[in-house]
């Protein structure tokens, strides 16, 4: 049912476009920009946990990509967020905040789940034998479901927590926050516990183990989650934003019908599509490098410092790049940056032919040093064109989002990034196997397609050779997948980022009927 408007609906309209296209200006919003980092971070240790634990698989030799894709569905929940993200919105304690209802029990359940991770890792995890794959992908699909729904909270939060003219920040706040976080979780569960690089860089007199256990990092992830949580739930107050803007609190299926609403938009169509296949073309650089690089022979806690040394530049890019993402047209940056980072899949593919002919010394892998720096600077521009276009692309989701419907707005968009990326994952992982050509080299029968062919083909002395590598085939199609993408859609971004943010907006007009005060007629504004 259609209703007329209120009077001053038109004003408050043209108040808030002014305010979020006017120039950032960060007095004021200093401390709330440090409370976002600190959620944002504490948010990204479960997410570090699916790359650390997938490069842990990947070392011990005995996990197949298979076994590595089923695993890679921990990443689901941050995929079906959107599920559950108009409960977040609707269902809260007033008095004790509307986002703050969701973030301190879930951080207190994450710190638990980090409790029962610290007493169970030796099975899920063990140091020598078959890791426990169900179980280690059922904790820690848990983890980041509620890692996804505190992520729901912390999105509508910061359109809030911020001033209108600063929401672009927000991203920055995410992808300083999340840099810090993943850096965390692989410097301390794989470079703290290897001891390697404990006996190389971190003692004087060399010892066995690491300096910190698995069991000892869980528990001090614990602990931390716990003390943070309660800093949090005791000295920031969170204020009623409805109450202060007027506004009145939907129900949970107002909320459901707002979502299908917003997924009418005329331009979101679009979107969607753009979003759900924009991580394609950038699948063998993101996704395939590193357990490549593990399967040539490359020692993984050096990867690991490789990949410490990116996450500070992540964060160094972050803050650097905000002036220009955080301005009023992030999609432009995206975009600039999309061909270059497209043709950085040959670039990583010309490194690992070259290292794949590496000569080996009693079957370990002779690495010059000179290759670790062309892999640096590999990695280092790879990783600054990365983490600017994330940035920008999360910037231009504040920029559009309704913060009436923050949560479930921001989880929608978010959402629909992290299909795309999950999709290009699974894609990717599945696609290595089926492009690879491999046989047996006493046996040609033999394709050596799976763990107990692979098997059969050592204990009778042979060894599988591969004729055809199925990663070189992926870089070169998901290339020319990426240009194609790229071509359909640059222009349409374009146009999008200079519409006006009313046009992103779903018109929300409020009725007072007698027996219920909270009543709403929702219609899409066209």
């Amino acid at each position: 049912m259609t209703l007329p408007k209120q009077e001053d609906e038109p004003t408050k309209s043209v108040v808030k476009n002014e305010l979020i296209l006017a120039k950032p200006n960060l007095k004021g919003d200093w401390l709330n920009l440090f409370l976002l980092f600190m959620l944002y971070l504490m948010q990204t240790i479960p997410i570090g946990l699916v790359t650390t634990i997938s490069i842990l698989l990947q070392s011990k030799q005995n996990v197949t990509y298979k076994e590595q894709a089923f695993f890679g569905l921990v990443m689901w929940p941050f995929s079906l967020k959107l599920l559950w993200a108009p409960l977040v919105d609707s269902f809260y304690v007033q008095k004790f905040g509307r986002r703050k209802s969701w973030l301190i029990p879930i951080q207190i359940l994450l710190g638990a789940c980090f409790f029962y991770m610290a007493d169970s890792i030796d099975d899920l995890l063990p140091e020598t034998g078959k890791p426990n794959i169900l179980k280690l992908t059922c904790i820690v699909i848990l983890c980041n479901f509620l890692a996804a729904t505190q992520d729901i909270a912390v999105d509508g939060w910061a359109l809030n927590l911020l001033q209108k003219n600063n929401v672009g920040y927000a991203s920055t706040c995410s992808s300083v926050g999340q840099g810090m976080g993943l850096m965390l979780c692989s410097v301390s569960l794989i470079l703290f516990t290897s001891e390697d690089f404990g006996n190389k860089y971190l003692r004087i007199m060399s010892s066995t183990g690491g300096i910190m256990t698995m069991k000892s990092v869980f528990m001090v992830w614990g602990i931390s989650y716990m003390a943070i949580t309660a800093l949090i739930a005791i000295f920031k107050n969170e204020k009623d934003y409805l109450i202060e803007n007027n506004e009145t609190k939907l129900t949970i299926f107002q909320n459901y019908t707002v979502l299908w609403d917003i997924i009418k938009l005329p331009s979101m169509k679009i979107l969607v599509i753009a979003l759900l296949t924009s991580m394609i073309g950038f699948a063998p650089s993101e996704k395939l490098v590193n357990l490549k690089l593990i399967d040539v022979g490359f020692p993984k806690e050096n990867l690991m410092i490789i990949q410490t040394g990116m996450y500070i530049i992540k964060m160094i890019v972050s803050v650097i790049s905000a002036k220009y993402t955080a301005g009023q047209k992030p999609m432009s940056v995206y975009l600039n940056i999309t061909p270059i980072k497209l043709f950085w899949n040959i670039t990583f593919l010309i490194f690992i032919i070259f290292a794949t002919n590496l000569t080996k010394n009693n079957g370990v892998v002779d690495i010059p040093i000179y290759y670790y720096a062309i892999l640096v600077v590999i990695e280092l521009i790879n990783d600054i064109q990365y983490y600017i276009m994330i940035t920008a692309l999360v910037a231009f989701y504040c920029r559009i989002s309704d913060d009436r419907l923050g949560g479930t707005y921001m989880a929608f968009l978010n959402t629909l990034s992290n299909i795309g990326s999950l999709s290009s994952k699974l894609i990717s992982y599945a696609l290595i196997d089926l492009l690879s050509v491999k046989e047996c080299s006493f046996d040609s029968k033999n394709n050596c397609s799976t763990s107990h062919l692979q098997n059969v083909c050592k204990l009778n002395g042979g060894d599988c050779m591969t004729i055809v590598n199925g990663y070189y085939v992926e870089s070169i199609l998901c290339t020319i997948v990426g240009t194609i993408w790229y071509i359909i859609f640059k222009n349409k971004l374009k146009q999008m980022q200079c519409m006006s943010p009313s046009h992103w907006q779903v018109k929300v007009n409020i009725q007072e009927p007698e027996n219920y005060e909270n009543s709403y007629a929702l219609k899409v504004k066209t």
